[in-house]
């Protein structure tokens, strides 16, 4: 099995690599999730599923001479994505203290896994807490991001808060009171997708059903998270927080961010992303989806467009008047127009909008 050992500490971090290619990707998932969900973006964006067989070598030497991939990723090479269970879920150690979980220490442990596979450089995407534990990552070693993607993130403190009301107090009262791969499941469900999305019919099932024999396999095979790694991961996510000199080293160190995010997510409310998106002004951009916490999965073919564009548009080193697709509204940001396959499900068309803010290279 793939580990990252952090010698100084004990901890063993699982992880899987799929694809090959000079274009590295890093996968950092977010609370009580593991590598596996990130299973859309992985066939997105290599075209497997399956885990490369064996581990190969680290192919780069960090801060050495050797280094395959360079500085530039070369045109049509393919891409090779990791990701990994953080601490306190899945396959990964499970330390006991809640002192051991904060998004700086996990970041410590995202950068421990880059320098174990050799990987002098990255595109960096991260899902809810993963997408926190991406900023400290970013601000800590700025050097070693190609771009930056956060989808469904949030800020640490009061933003974990999810929008309250009763039907979100009732989704609270039943996860804590889950048991059960069946009972986490159906909250699961519930806090991840949209009514409308769980209630679609795919032949003669809905996908509520589908996807809840799914849930319950995957807990059943991953285990429930225990109450350390829960509360461990939990206090991350409360005591997180990006001050101003951190926002500074990411907007100022040349690699551009993707803030990617459900419009309907009841967990990390869009009001604070979008905070977060103006504060990284100029070098960031809003993606607004229709879909809730797990847009990433309920709207796959969107989000990895916009991933494959933030590929893209980092390695080209292009200004931003020379790239054709993109034109300046009257606000001043640029307007990114994509069509989407699934725009029937959003009449309005508006999930087919990306706005970059003034990018520059």
């Amino acid at each position: 099995m793939p580990y990252c050992d952090l010698s100084s500490s004990g901890i063993r971090i699982f992880y899987r690599r799929c694809g090959h290619g000079s274009t590295k990707v890093l996968l950092i998932i977010g609370l009580a999730g593991t590598h596996d969900s990130w299973g859309p973006q992985i066939k997105g964006l290599t075209g497997v599923v399956e885990p490369n067989d064996e581990e190969a070598p680290p192919t780069e030497t960090v801060g050495g001479e050797s280094n395959t991939l360079g500085e530039e990723v070369r045109e049509g090479d393919g891409i090779e994505v990791c990701c990994f269970d953080n601490r306190g879920m899945g396959r990964s150690s499970v330390p006991t203290e809640k002192s051991d979980y904060t998004t700086t220490i996990m970041a410590e442990d995202a950068l421990a896994l880059l320098d174990h596979l050799g990987w002098k450089k990255a595109h960096v995407f991260g899902h809810s807490m993963g997408a926190m534990i991406a900023c400290k990552l970013a601000a800590m070693a700025p050097e070693r991001i190609w771009s930056l993607a956060l989808l469904n993130v949030t800020g640490g403190g009061f933003e974990c808060f999810p929008k309250i009301d009763l039907h979100m107090l009732s989704l609270a009262f039943r996860f804590l009171r889950a048991k059960t791969p069946e009972q986490r499941a159906m909250v699961d469900l519930e806090t991840h997708y949209t009514k409308e999305y769980l209630d679609e019919c795919v032949g003669s099932r809905t996908r509520r059903d589908i996807l809840y024999q799914d849930y319950v396999k995957a807990i059943s095979s991953s285990g429930m998270q225990s109450n350390y790694g829960f509360e461990g991961q939990l206090n991350a996510c409360w005591t997180h927080n990006m001050t101003s000199e951190e926002l500074e080293t990411i907007r100022s160190s040349g690699f551009l961010v993707s803030i990617i995010h459900g419009r309907d997510d009841i967990i990390a409310q869009l009001g604070h992303a979008r905070r977060l998106a103006k504060k990284l002004e100029p070098v960031a951009r809003m993606v607004e989806l229709h879909g809730a916490h797990l847009v990433s999965h309920e709207r796959p073919e969107e989000v990895n467009l916009a991933l494959m564009e933030l590929i893209k548009v980092s390695k080209s080193k292009l200004e931003p008047e020379e790239l054709s697709h993109l034109a300046e509204s009257e606000s001043g940001c640029l307007v990114l127009k994509i069509q989407s396959p699934l725009n029937d499900r959003n009449k309005d068309g508006a999930n087919s909008l990306i706005i970059l803010c003034n990018i520059r290279s």
